[in-house]
């Protein structure tokens, strides 16, 4: 199974999928944390990748997305984007659209408390 057949099925087989640096309890970097967080304080239940215990994933997931950066959520198998994709999504609504339309649960009244804390 080459790299990007291990990247395709998690993403296609974990409805939110979010390669990191580090893992949702512990990240290593501030803008996978910023995601993270926001996807633990939404609630949403998601698989963490770390591409630090693994540089063939970390080089992998660049050019399965053909974006050059980490973090990067996946939703039900499509790449949403990179933190400040997720913020501005996150601060719009289109997040809580998104999640909504891709029947992931997660807390709307959390999802609200974010956008009132940065309005």
């Amino acid at each position: 199974m080459t790299v990007a057949d291990t990247i395709k099925q998690t993403v296609t087989t974990n409805n939110v999928v979010l390669f990191m640096k580090g893992t949702k309890s512990m990240p290593q970097c501030g803008f996978s944390s910023r995601v993270a967080g926001v996807l633990n304080f939404m609630g949403v239940e998601f698989a963490d990748v770390n591409v630090l215990a693994d540089e063939e994933i970390r080089q992998g997931i660049k050019d399965y997305s053909d974006w050059p950066t980490v973090p990067q959520l996946y939703v039900k198998g499509e790449f949403v984007g990179g933190c400040d994709i997720i913020t501005e999504m996150m601060l719009s609504g289109e997040l809580d659209t998104l999640f909504t339309a891709s029947d992931v649960a997660f807390d709307k009244a959390a999802a609200d408390k974010i956008r009132e804390a940065n309005a």
